[in-house]
């Protein structure tokens, strides 16, 4: 089940009016229909995986409490590494052993060992397996440095493991977010449930008539890249930075919207990345609930910035590399976290790491000044740039893309695959840009005008667009579903 689909719609309408209107005074009630509703939701992908989550959730529940228990370290650590090892065995076997097979075996081969591959399986990865195993243990994480204390309520954090809205694509949720949310009393709030819906309705528009109709062009093009001259592969690399920001972005939008239905606030995940003015700017706006989770729970813990710059600089790398193979078992993703990491430490050593961080594009006035253009064109090309990586489907091709790139001159108007005008397009991605820049201010109000007529105005927009550049005949699923 997919947020863009019309079974997504029925089920959460049912869900709502049975939350709020039979379950309104029972939060016991309210929470075994989140957890019911929650594993039917999963389960609508393949009911089979199920017993993962559940196991996650079970081996984290007693752990948590087991840390708790214990005031020796080397006991709290032995419990806590168990969750560790246990979430990351999971992880890796459902995820990565196919990719340290094939690894192991190439590696053979390049010292001319011819070695057949008898050890790969048919596994197929759970969908959001690598999502609710960093939540399940950064609950324990939070346990073992004394941030939080584990809850007795197993029915509560089962329904925290497996809210629906997050469960599959984020935002990660730390627990001392999202579990006391759960466990409190919940009332219904018209204005968040207003709220709610409008995020719901940005994050569908960003989805379906950014990402979804740009996916076609950017399909054609990364698959036929060897047919192509510069000018286009220039414009398949801009066109997925739009492609994967609408899709990843307009899921966490849903996420979030589809929340403050139910009277829970998720953290934010997306903070208008393409407006920032440095690389570190934009990990502090990209994915955030990811960069949160990696800087508590590997950076820190590592020395963080504490040490010397060395020390520091290592740390960075580490982050970034396990990023990369955080989002999928293949080299390209490796290389793409190793490319930021690039990128992301002259900033550090310049001690401009933190410059933009509380700060917007444009703060004090209606347009950037010509220094911020210049920095956010830098930063966005960079940006795209590592995005040719992230795409490719090896490593092999992700460097003949970009090779042909800066030295396949020839320009050639492109023709999209299916035949519709090009030029809708462009128009298209300059006009989300503009409005993209006036509600910078505030990720979680895509809407937020004084004049009623403006805000009437932009839902027409908004809508005849879903309604315009629908087409039943691509794959509608999310981009993040395979990480």
């Amino acid at each position: 089940m997919i947020f863009n689909s019309l079974e997504f719609f029925l089920f959460l309408f049912v869900v709502f009016m049975l939350y709020w209107l039979a379950l309104k005074k029972s939060i016991k009630g309210q929470n075994i229909l989140l957890l019911i509703s929650s594993y039917v939701f999963y389960g609508w992908w393949d009911w089979r995986f199920l017993f993962l989550i559940l196991l996650s959730t079970i081996v984290d529940y007693f752990i948590g409490i087991a840390i708790h228990k214990n005031e020796k370290q080397n006991v709290r650590k032995a419990w806590l590494w168990g969750s560790v090892l246990f979430n990351l065995g999971l992880l890796g076997f459902f995820k990565y052993y196919n990719f340290f097979v094939d690894s192991w075996i190439d590696m053979f081969s390049l010292l001319g060992y011819n070695i057949k591959s008898t050890w790969t399986l048919n596994i197929i990865l759970p969908v959001g397996i690598s999502f609710y195993t960093f939540q399940t243990m950064s609950y324990s994480f939070d346990i073992y440095y004394k941030k939080l204390k584990p809850t007795k309520n197993f029915l509560a954090f089962a329904a925290f493991v497996s809210f629906f809205p997050q469960l599959v694509a984020g935002p990660i949720e730390r627990a001392s977010n999202l579990l006391h949310q759960i466990t409190n009393r919940r009332t219904f709030n018209y204005n968040q449930c207003v709220s709610g819906l409008k995020l719901i309705l940005w994050g569908l528009f960003k989805k379906m008539v950014i990402a979804d109709s740009l996916g076609p062009i950017v399909d054609d093009i990364f698959a036929n890249y060897a047919d192509y001259s510069a000018s286009t592969l220039l414009l398949g690399a801009v066109f997925f930075s739009f492609q994967i920001y609408g899709d990843f972005s307009g899921y966490s939008d849903i996420a979030i919207g589809t929340a403050k239905l139910f009277a829970i606030e998720l953290k934010s995940n997306f903070k208008f990345p393409y407006f920032s003015r440095n690389i570190a700017e934009f990990w502090v706006r990209w994915h955030t609930s990811l960069s949160d989770w990696f800087r508590y729970y590997v950076y820190i813990p590592l020395g963080g910035s504490r040490k010397s710059k060395l020390i520091s600089i290592r740390n960075i790398a580490i982050v970034f590399l396990i990023s990369g193979l955080w989002h999928g078992a293949n080299w390209t993703y490796l290389f793409w976290g190793a490319f930021h990491a690039i990128a992301f430490v002259p900033i550090f050593l310049l001690g401009k790491n933190s410059k933009y961080k509380n700060s917007t594009i444009g703060e004090h006035s209606l347009l950037p000044s010509i220094n911020e253009v210049l920095r956010m064109v830098m930063v966005f090309s960079l940006v795209t740039f590592s995005w040719v990586f992230f795409r490719s489907a090896t490593i092999g091709d992700a460097f003949s893309y970009i090779s042909r790139m800066f030295t396949e001159f020839t320009f050639y108007s492109y023709m999209h695959p299916r035949g519709f005008r090009m030029i809708d397009y462009y128009i298209l991605i300059m006009l989300f840009v503009i409005y993209e820049y006036l509600i910078r201010r505030d990720e979680r109000a895509p809407f937020k005008f004084k004049s009623k007529y403006i805000r009437l105005i932009a839902y027409a927009v908004v809508v005849l667009c879903m309604l315009l550049f629908y087409d039943s005949k691509i794959d509608r699923s999310f981009i993040y579903f395979q990480f």
